[in-house]
């Protein structure tokens, strides 16, 4: 059964970072977040998170923003003005409308191992578990490693 795996880069050491995921054999990464520019972000802005993960890891860097809420729903969120049952809803909701199902085989051609980056640091209230979630039950046979 493939693994696919998630990770935030929040509370982490570069080194921490990286470390988990070369021990996961990760071979491509899927940034699934809306802003991957923020000054915020820190090692894990696009430019130098790419660059390093390219240049000495070997890992593949994809930003893929159908993959992302919208700006409305995470400031919703995080403004406590929707609950978590809410954005997980709306977030499914968008999934389906934006058809990802279209757009998913790709990332699985190559026997890729996928990792799922976002900015938090645990997985069960981000849209990361919720979108890896959602792969599973489109594909089936996959596990699912939240690192």
């Amino acid at each position: 059964m493939p693994n696919i795996t998630t990770i935030g880069f929040a509370k982490k050491t570069l080194k921490n970072f990286l470390t988990l995921l070369k021990e996961a054999n990760v071979t491509c990464l899927v940034d699934t977040r809306l802003n991957n520019t923020s000054q915020l972000s820190g090692f894990a802005k696009k430019n130098d998170l790419e660059y390093i993960l390219e240049e000495f890891m070997g890992i593949k860097y994809l930003h893929r923003l159908d993959f992302a809420p919208t700006k409305e729903m995470l400031s919703d969120y995080k403004a406590k003005k929707i609950s978590w049952d809410e954005y997980k809803d709306m977030y499914i909701n968008l999934l389906k409308e934006r058809k990802i199902e279209d757009n998913i085989e790709d990332l699985f051609e190559e026997n890729e191992t996928l990792c799922f980056l976002c900015s938090e640091h645990k997985h069960d209230h981000c849209h990361r578990s919720l979108l890896v979630d959602y792969i599973k039950n489109l594909r089936g046979n996959l596990n699912i490693i939240h690192l």
